[in-house]
């Protein structure tokens, strides 16, 4: 029902017309509170670059987030990661996140981030404080922030937003009669726009998930995705149908598709309540987090890194290494 009052195949939307001019009203205040000094920033001794998104759920942040760590260590840079860890509640903040730290604490994207690139990872409500324990604890030279484009509290150098191809911004309204938390508009103002499959524009970077593998939960035993049968198809992410669809790429067809609410917590029974005799649980790589500690053994996970193409990326990493070198030797004199 949501996506359909979001793109405007619905005329739900209208009812909701009055509550999204207040949060418009709200967030253009805040972000103007910062701008004009009303509110004080807080600039961190390292660049930031922040990876976030004008719309709520799923454009691909995560993953673009892991690409970008992966290129700037190519490059001889030293990335760490923060994030608000949502989904997850820690007994104090910051907290800093390793590929063992649970889920329950941490936030999956979070873990997953750790757990793929290895870089430091911190969260915190106030990102200001993940990127302070960051940097007195680990030898960083530039931050990744995963999600935090609204969070104007932090200072930053690049902005890079994450677009979701198909959907795009849907009836292009203010949360909740629409998808955006920011307008469109917004873009103009950002350094770098990648567009999550479907067609990119002029100027933005196009971007492809490419899946990998099947993974076995239980052994890490990876198998090709067509390999797979008698599959039921589990997705607790932003949005469920990307999944859905990478799989029917593959040439899967799951018996079932079973949609999740983002960052949704799960439950050994629950999850076996889902097979009947002879069938496995494919999930997503975010789920996978969540799920490893009850696992069983006809559970798998299907990864996936996303590929950026276009003349615009070499340029968007240039810039962000000379920024960090830049920042690097002005620290040195």
């Amino acid at each position: 029902m949501i996506e359909r009052i979001w793109s405007g195949r619905s005329p739900l939307w209208r009812l909701l017309w009055p509550l999204s001019l207040l949060y418009g009203a709200v967030s253009t205040l805040i972000r103007l509170s910062y701008q004009r000094g009303w509110r004080q920033s807080w600039r961190a001794p390292v660049p930031v670059i922040v990876v976030g998104n004008l719309t709520a759920g799923g454009n691909g942040k995560t993953p673009v987030a892991i690409w970008l760590v992966r290129e700037l260590q190519r490059r001889g840079l030293k990335p760490g990661v923060v994030s608000r860890g949502y989904g997850g509640k820690a007994a104090s903040y910051p907290l800093l996140v390793n590929a063992d730290t649970p889920p329950q604490q941490a936030g999956d994207e979070p873990v997953l981030i750790a757990q793929r690139s290895g870089v430091p990872v911190a969260v915190a409500p106030k990102r200001r404080a993940a990127v302070e324990a960051l940097l007195a604890r680990q030898q960083v030279d530039v931050i990744v922030t995963d999600d935090g484009l609204q969070h104007y509290a932090l200072q930053r150098d690049r902005e890079i937003v994450v677009v979701d191809g198909v959907r795009r911004f849907g009836n292009g309204w203010w949360l909740p009669a629409g998808p955006m938390r920011e307008r469109a508009s917004r873009l103009a103002q950002v350094d770098a726009v990648i567009v999550n499959g479907g067609r990119a524009e002029p100027g933005e970077i196009a971007m492809t998930l490419l899946p990998g593998d099947a993974v076995n939960l239980l052994t890490q035993r990876s198998v090709p995705l067509s390999a797979l049968h008698n599959v039921v198809a589990m997705a607790g992410i932003g949005h469920p149908p990307r999944f859905f669809q990478t799989l029917r790429d593959g040439d899967v067809t799951p018996v079932a598709e079973i949609a999740f609410a983002d960052h949704y917590a799960y439950r050994k029974d629950e999850l076996n309540g889902l097979l009947a005799a002879g069938q496995s649980l494919l999930m997503t790589e975010k789920d996978a987090v969540k799920c490893r500690g009850f696992a069983q053994p006809d559970w798998w996970y299907l990864p996936v890194e996303a590929e950026l193409r276009g003349s615009a990326v070499a340029p968007l990493l240039d810039d962000i290494e000379r920024l960090v070198r830049y920042n690097r030797a002005e620290h040195l004199n």
